[in-house]
């Protein structure tokens, strides 16, 4: 490109008295020959500036207005919210520390300009729930859930048993990548953190889920009811789940043995042989569920019900709404999982070389859960050590500290 001719020299006039001085209107011709040097560098930089973007477009940012700092003593990002660009994507990211709270900062540019747009982090439950679960999701939008109190994540209590087994089962241990863990209080959260990839913190307001909750007490009932109400969010935000109680051990991947044609699937604590007959007495601890409008429909309606039924957990209600006329017209497929592949201490599977979990349920106390959940451990690890030939020698030790008569008097 050629350059502009060189400004003209301005001429002066020579004073009557001989003295050389330039007159007043020097001044202008500066200002004109500052303008067209501007004119000038416009002209050869803004050719080379549209050349680079073209070249290295992600490489013109601006930077944070004070230093970078990070987000806390165990790293943690998952409750810092993304920012989104107003002309464009996001380049990159970063965290700062202003006012007291944590902000993320995104790299946008336009045409031009880079520019920091931000925003406090005060993210809702609605935004980490989606974080979480699309973390965790399996290809087909499936993910696997559990919830954890304090009682229960003690070191050694029964989350550690139950991670355990997805460690020691069969083609299992790839599915904690797809496991939740839904914390019901603080120290719940925390030890979840030090021991698992994908936590979400589930509050509720004036409610204290801490302590151990033995079967229908009040604070029971709540967290069943809590649990409920989550799960329809879940299917809401279109997630497919398995729902696993923490007190329930994972041997074999269960989900080549979920029917193609049910819609709700769950466990019970005895089964009669039919999937399809509503007369099984049905365990809440482990389902799966599609997500689709039938379900989340089912579900409103089954934590409405606690309304019409108080005083009752969601299994009984169940029990009371799944001969419901509105279930009914709503079509939701219903399908009752068999014990042999979903055992319990109320009725053991009878079938180590087929069962995929067992549940201590029928079992009232943690310690005796703690117990019993470890026998089963050791159960399953001297089958697995056994050749073939002589693996149907081996039976169940449990229930050893597990009192089954408490449930059925």
């Amino acid at each position: 490109m050629a350059a502009p001719a060189p400004a003209p020299q301005t001429p002066t006039r020579a004073g009557e008295g001989g003295g050389g001085a330039p007159e007043k209107h020097g001044a202008g011709a500066e200002a004109r020959r500052a303008v067209k040097a501007l004119l000038f560098l416009a002209a050869v930089a803004l050719p080379c500036l549209v050349l680079y973007r073209a070249v290295a477009p992600g490489d013109f940012f601006a930077r944070p207005p004070w230093p970078l700092a990070a987000p806390g003593n165990d790293g943690d990002l998952s409750d810092i919210a993304p920012v989104k660009c107003l002309h464009s994507n996001v380049q990159d990211e970063a965290l700062a520390f202003n006012n007291g709270k944590w902000t993320r900062y995104s790299l946008c540019k336009s045409n031009v300009f880079a520019y920091w747009p931000r925003r406090h982090v005060q993210d809702s439950d609605d935004a980490r729930l989606e974080r979480t679960l699309r973390a965790a999701a399996m290809a087909n939008d499936t993910v696997i859930l559990t919830t954890l109190n304090s009682a229960w994540s003690e070191p050694g209590s029964v989350v550690d048993v139950f991670l355990e087994s997805f460690r020691i089962g069969e083609n299992t241990r790839a599915l904690l990548d797809h496991l939740v863990i839904v914390s019901l209080d603080k120290a719940a959260q925390a030890r979840c953190k030090r021991i698992h990839r994908h936590c979400f913190a589930l509050v509720t307001d004036g409610v204290d889920f801490s302590g151990q909750k033995n079967f229908m007490t009040d604070g029971y009932l709540k967290m069943m009811w809590r649990r409920i109400d989550f799960l329809r969010q879940v299917l809401e935000k279109g997630f497919s789940f398995v729902f696993t109680d923490t007190d329930i051990v994972w041997f074999r991947n269960p989900l080549p043995h979920f029917y193609p044609d049910g819609d709700f699937q769950i466990a019970c604590d005895r089964f009669n042989g039919n999937p399809d007959d509503l007369g099984n007495n049905p365990n809440g601890g482990f389902t799966y569920v599609r997500s689709n409008t039938e379900t989340i429909e089912f579900y409103k309606f089954w934590y409405a019900a606690r309304e019409k039924h108080p005083g009752l957990h969601d299994q009984d209600v169940l029990n009371f709404i799944k001969r419901d006329p509105f279930v009914v017209e709503l079509g939701v497929r219903i399908k009752f999982l068999s014990t042999e592949l979903f055992g319990g201490l109320c009725e053991p599977s009878r079938n180590m070389s087929r069962v995929c979990t067992m549940h201590a349920n029928c079992c009232i106390g943690l310690s005796r859960k703690v117990s019993d959940l470890n026998a089963m451990l050791h159960d399953w690890r001297r089958f697995m050590a056994l050749p073939h030939k002589d693996k149907q020698t081996v039976v169940w030790s449990v229930p050893q500290n597990c009192s089954l008569q408490k449930l059925e008097r």
